[in-house]
């Protein structure tokens, strides 16, 4: 682990048949989680392309038997490059394994396979070696959930790690008004808005309550008239959210108190935007 945490450049995966799929996937997750590498076949690396292998890289070879010639044909060379080599096999005492600085034991006695003959726990097993050594790079790089939402910006892991700060509205497409506000300027603010709701803010931009549709109906029938000031008809301490968390976790506040609305607030409690359900539904935040 210190060795691939070290690796300057790449992590190269390199293996013939099931064992070079399991490498791809391998490359892949590393790559996806902050840990730069790619696959690189045996028998094109022995036709030109062990040019893409530099010196700060760390090649990781994956071979069941650990007697795979494609394989062993090119671990000297990459050994002449000065590269280390990291195998994952299940004979430690195989050509691979003496070939290499470092030897991961997958001790597979036998495949899963009727026949002993198809890869199947050997594959298995080294998918999850792969994945174990990914998800510790991670916690040894200090990689986080910021750092997946910027290699991940597509696709629904993407928009599921979307922040409520990145899709809030802020300024002025805010609904305000002040706790003085007459209620036909509040009605006028929530008209022009579009959200079906305006927030109330003291003088120093803290959020004092807030007044939806439901509030408003529910103030005429109570008769309250259209001269009523916003604070005797809002409601007080909403619930709301921070920016930093993620928008499924104001989706779920939504859903469990059945509201269409969040202002967002920093630690001072002050506004700094707002976030409706369809801000969200719209990314397919689900």
């Amino acid at each position: 682990m210190e060795l691939l945490f070290k690796t300057r450049g790449r992590v190269v995966l390199t293996g013939v048949g099931k064992s070079g799929l399991i490498c791809k996937k391998i490359a892949a997750t590393l790559s996806s989680t902050g840990t730069p590498a790619f696959f690189l076949h045996p028998t094109d690396a022995a036709h030109g392309d062990l040019g893409m292998v530099k010196g700060e890289d760390t090649v990781i070879a994956v071979s069941n038997s650990g007697e795979t010639q494609e394989l062993l044909s090119i671990i000297p060379l990459i050994k002449s490059f000065g590269i280390p080599v990291i195998a994952i096999t299940s004979n430690p005492n195989s050509s691979l394994a003496k070939l290499s600085d470092v030897v991961l034991n997958l001790y597979v006695e036998r495949e899963a396979c009727p026949l002993n003959l198809a890869p199947t726990t050997s594959t298995t097993a080294t998918l999850a070696l792969g994945d174990a050594l990914a998800a510790a790079l991670m916690k040894l790089k200090g990689f986080t959930d910021r750092d997946f939402k910027r290699l991940h910006p597509g696709g629904k892991l993407g928009i599921r790690l979307s922040k409520v700060k990145d899709i809030m509205r802020k300024g002025s497409d805010i609904p305000t008004v002040t706790p003085e506000t007459p209620m036909k300027e509040v009605i006028y603010e929530i008209s022009s808005k579009k959200l079906g709701a305006t927030l109330v803010v003291d003088k120093e931009g803290k959020l004092s309550g807030i007044i939806t549709d439901g509030d408003l109906r529910r103030a005429f029938e109570r008769g309250f008239g259209l001269e009523s000031k916003a604070k005797e008809i809002m409601t007080e301490n909403p619930k709301v959210i921070k920016g930093e968390l993620f928008a499924e976790e104001a989706l779920k506040i939504m859903e469990e108190n059945k509201i269409t609305v969040l202002p967002i607030v920093n630690e001072k409690g002050e506004v700094e935007g707002i976030i409706h359900l369809h801000d969200i539904l719209g990314r397919r935040i689900l």
